[in-house]
């Protein structure tokens, strides 16, 4: 971040300058116009009455021709002076970030070079799909002759086009979608459909007291979730009494609210994706944000690690020499780091529970073995190091 601000500080010098040299360049313009309007008039007055021009005049055309001559040297001195301060953002961009980051991760991370480019295709394809760029997408396909299934695309295809219509406040597509799947979002314990009939409901309130008695028999479409969400339905009930005097001006006018609309467009991606598997966010905007948060301090470990000759810390395909925070947005699983070892455990290294109760890792059991016996770490039990059992978080 800090690198980013010293940026920011040129570009905004720049900026500044830029603002200030146009206008500047504007108001010497704008004399020059008419300092130059007026001779004109001067000399055609003259041209009019047949007399020779004046020396008085002669004197003030010389001074505008340089003043004329000096304004425009002024203004080119000027923008000579915004070229360099441009030069220095480009500058502070060199110092600042390092143009070359491809070294940070070895080659030996992927499988081939072709095997690279498919999963990036793949990412970026995905992440497509699930903007909504849809025509961008097959078009990439087309292009990197990238072979999709039809069921790969199916649900994006579908997602999109329900939140095309919520974004066109049509309820009709989402509603159909919620029914069709109502099972298996109560097994969310999603709220979805309630969420989608009291948008509805809401629509049938700001119709006025002519849409009354339809909002009244809609409203039997809320007696599956009276048990789980009989406040909010008695607030919507309760509104119908501020019909006839208006909505707007009652206790109930929060239930207008556009931002209903964002949030139910929200709470269907956020469901709609747990139910068909997918992430809300694609793994590239996922990886990208990861990738901005951890590169820095890659960096700097691969500069110690070549300053220090250190070549065998950093030889794991699918771990990093250490560890990098990224935040809670970033946790999808637990992790298990082994208090011996200091390692995180994988497939080939997993946790040991002893029969004690502790937990290290296998590399490091193997290394406590001593003439067949194992001796925990943390309290006194010897014990048989084939007697640990492989735990699974």
């Amino acid at each position: 971040m800090e690198q980013c601000a010293c940026v920011e500080r040129e570009l905004d010098k720049v900026l500044h300058k830029f603002l200030t040299y146009g206008q500047h360049c504007e108001q010497s313009l704008e004399e020059l116009l008419h300092c130059v309007g007026q001779l004109r008039a001067e000399l055609a007055s003259a041209a009019l009455q047949g007399t020779p021009l004046s020396a008085t005049l002669s004197l003030v055309m010389s001074q505008c021709c340089r003043k004329i001559k000096d304004t425009v040297q002024k203004l080119a001195s000027d923008h000579k002076d915004i070229h360099s301060s441009v030069s220095r953002v480009g500058k502070a961009i060199d110092r600042n970030f390092d143009s070359e980051i491809c070294g940070v991760v070895s080659d030996a991370v992927w499988d081939s070079r072709e095997k690279q480019q498919q999963i990036l295709q793949m990412a970026i394809v995905e992440h497509l799909y699930q903007q909504g760029m849809l025509s961008v997408a097959e078009e990439l396909c087309q292009e990197s002759t990238l072979n999709v299934d039809l069921d790969f695309k199916q649900p994006f295809l579908e997602l999109n086009r329900i939140l095309e219509a919520l974004h066109e406040q049509d309820l009709g597509p989402a509603l159909e979608w919620a029914v069709s799947h109502r099972q298996r979002l109560l097994e969310l314990n999603s709220s979805l459909e309630f969420k989608l009939h009291r948008l509805h409901f809401i629509r049938l309130l700001a119709g006025g007291p002519e849409k009354q008695l339809e909002a009244l028999s809609y409203a039997r479409h809320f007696q599956p979730f009276a048990q789980l969400h009989q406040r909010e339905i008695q607030v919507m009930m309760g509104s119908l009494v501020y019909l006839r005097l208006g909505l707007e001006k009652s206790p109930y006018c929060h239930l207008l609210d556009n931002s209903h609309w964002a949030e139910i467009c929200e709470t269907f991606t956020r469901d709609a994706c747990s139910l068909l598997g997918l992430s809300v966010e694609s793994p590239l905007s996922v990886s990208f944000a990861s990738g901005c948060v951890a590169l820095p301090v890659l960096m700097n470990i691969k500069a110690v690690i070549e300053q220090r000759q250190c070549t065998g810390v950093w030889s794991h395909k699918d771990e990093l020499p250490i560890e990098i925070e990224l935040g809670m947005k970033c946790w999808y699983h637990s992790v298990f780091a082994c208090p011996i070892l200091r390692q995180q455990t994988s497939d080939s290294n997993p946790p040991i529970k002893l029969i004690c109760g502790h937990v290290i890792s296998r590399d490091a059991l193997n290394k406590l073995i001593n003439g067949g016996k194992l001796k925990c770490p943390y309290c006194p039990m010897e014990q048989n190091p084939a007697d640990g059992k492989r735990i699974i978080f």
